[in-house]
């Protein structure tokens, strides 16, 4: 349990980014990865935008033949593990004498394939072996797996939106358990008309551009995306002379167990207190938040007032960002993407903003970053993230030495 887990690799599908660089290039800018929605029609819908990874080509990163047995939401995690381990600095060969798991989280996995596969029961019509091998959720670990011959530890966690912190904190516990050396950890979802139409009916999609905090905030942005991280000991990152962004120093997990859809301040308030008290730190370390922020009416309420509850009257002086506001809301996959930027953030002491905001809401009165990036010392970064079922999970990271 004394073996430290650092993050060596990064591996970033969004829709202001492929790769870190140009993701975290375009965070720090403001950019808005939103637009018209494309894949499918929306003109029954109360809504048309959302965050399309429009710039994505799968066949940058998979043979043709493959692409034709895998998902969307495997396509962008492959991708995104590919990425990763380039930027780990991982040699051919080199796993083959280590001992390897894989960690990942999504929501649904790929829905748009039990979509058309209704579709031709609905028609009568057969379905093929390719959609089959595309149905199983766990699919993208999976494939993962077989491509980079993975033998270890391979799971796929469905806590909807806080399943990428779910993924990276089980990663972090076979590293501590001794029980890898090394783990994929992250978290994929593609754009899905179940999840657009269904936060449609929800009333909860705002019609043009994504609000945190913002007194007028009027909902979510629906998005898709992936984001993989190498997490690795430390003994091994230092004997290959591999990047350090930053290491891990613990998670808080927690269940409101009350509303399926509604969050609990308690809950939340808790998940964030056993992260920092995991790691073992005090709340007076913590220099910046990556939100849950999703930019509905509730969620931003009751994340704020758990902010308030844990950290007292400091809780405007520590800068809280949420870069759903430009990306949306990549479901599974948010927190591991949200989990990259506090890497980046530690490393490289720059918080990203949270654009959009213009009407200060009482409520909401924490220093959220509005609109432009900062420069601020950040030793101690932490990721929240909440989920339907009130699934809570808090990462906490930290600036590397040795």
């Amino acid at each position: 349990m004394n073996k430290r887990v650092v993050i060596t690799g990064l591996g970033v599908i969004s829709s202001i980014g492929i790769g870190w660089k140009e993701f975290w290039k375009n965070l720090l800018g403001g950019k808005s990865g939103i637009s018209p929605v494309s894949s499918f029609n929306t003109s029954n819908h109360f809504t048309h935008n959302g965050g399309e990874v429009k710039i994505f080509k799968p066949e940058d990163f998979i043979s043709e033949e493959r692409l034709k047995f895998i998902n969307r939401a495997t396509q962008m995690a492959l991708a995104a593990a590919k990425l990763a381990i380039e930027d780990a600095g991982l040699i051919p060969g080199y796993l083959d004498n280590h001992k390897v798991g894989i960690s990942f989280g999504t929501t649904l996995g790929d829905a748009q394939t039990i979509e058309d596969i209704d579709m031709l029961l609905i028609n009568n019509e057969p379905i093929s072996e390719r959609l089959i091998c595309q149905i199983p959720t766990h699919a993208s670990p999976s494939n993962i797996a077989k491509k980079y011959k993975v033998n270890g530890p391979n799971f796929m966690f469905s806590t909807a939106c806080a399943a990428g912190n779910y993924a990276i904190c089980y990663g972090y516990d076979l590293i501590k358990l001794n029980r890898a050396d090394i783990v994929f950890a992250g978290g994929s979802d593609p754009f899905s008309r179940i999840e657009y139409t269904g936060f449609n009916q929800l009333s909860a999609v705002a019609p043009e551009k994504c609000q945190p905090f913002d007194k007028n905030r009027k909902g979510m942005m629906v998005a898709e995306g992936a984001g993989t991280l190498i997490l690795e000991t430390l003994e091994s990152a230092l004997k290959r002379k591999a990047p350090i962004y930053a290491e891990i120093l613990g998670y808080g997990l927690s269940c409101d167990a009350q509303h399926m859809t509604q969050p609990s301040v308690e809950g939340i308030s808790q998940c964030i207190i056993k992260a920092i008290n995991e790691a073992g730190i005090n709340k007076e370390d913590v220099n910046y938040i990556s939100a849950h922020g999703t930019g509905t009416v509730a969620n931003d309420r009751a994340e704020c007032a758990a902010i308030k509850k844990v950290f007292g009257s400091r809780y405007k002086q520590i800068p809280v960002s949420s870069i759903k506001s430009m990306i949306g809301h990549t479901m599974g996959a948010a927190s591991a993407l949200e989990a990259i930027t506090c890497a980046l953030v530690v490393r490289n002491d720059i918080i990203p903003p949270t654009i959009n905001y213009q009407t200060p809401d009482p409520e909401c009165d924490i220093d959220c970053v509005p609109n432009e990036v900062r420069k601020h010392i950040v030793n101690i970064a932490l990721n929240n993230s909440f989920a339907f079922g009130g699934n809570n999970a808090s990462l906490v990271l930290t600036k590397f030495t040795n």
